[in-house]
């Protein structure tokens, strides 16, 4: 029996993972990854890297990131602490859902991840004092190859549940998204 329950999102390859969670007197516990249920469920995902990340302040956004050329990513996101609204934008070329954003909310103890396919960009807003999320990455950071895209591009609208505080400086600097941007070739 598979510890996980797939959810596919309205973005192709964007998937929720529901863990199987086992309770008694103790407390918990949840398989947050296994390889080889992902490869069963065709959500290949071998890890190259492993973040976390420790968010302050109610209303904080980090993003939205992505990795392209030679070294494109797939992230596997889970929620340790607080809650958070994710984002990813669908940045494949040629891709029917271009430039389309899907938003889940991730808290803790919930049992579920998301699993964001190579070609989207990611990021979140903190919906609580403090945020910790924990990312498993398919590929090794390869700054040459990073990107982001403003939070407040109106070409894509993304409706934040507060309004968003605490943009790194590096992230109040991604420019909108202009009829150059053709998207990227994984």
């Amino acid at each position: 029996m598979s510890q996980y329950t797939l959810h596919p999102l309205p973005l192709a390859g964007l998937a929720r993972i529901e863990h199987r969670r086992h309770e008694d007197a103790r407390g918990a516990f949840s398989r947050l990854y296994c390889e080889d249920s992902l490869e069963r469920f065709g959500a290949p995902f071998h890890i190259r890297q492993i973040n976390r990340s420790l968010t302050l302040g109610r209303g904080s956004v980090r993003g939205l990131h992505y990795q392209a050329g030679p070294t494109p990513e797939s992230k596997y996101i889970t929620c340790l602490q607080g809650e958070v609204w994710d984002v990813v934008v669908d940045l494949r070329a040629n891709s029917p859902t271009f430039l389309h954003w899907h938003g889940e909310l991730l808290q803790a103890g919930q049992a579920s991840s998301l699993l964001v396919p190579a070609g989207f960009a990611h990021g979140f807003q903190a919906l609580t004092d403090c945020a910790e999320l924990l990312y498993l990455h398919s590929a090794d950071y390869a700054p040459a190859h990073e990107g982001g895209l403003s939070v407040h591009d109106p070409r894509l609208a993304i409706e934040w549940p507060l309004p968003v505080i605490n943009l790194s400086a590096r992230d109040e600097q991604h420019p909108w998204l202009d009829e150059r941007f053709t998207g990227v070739t994984l």
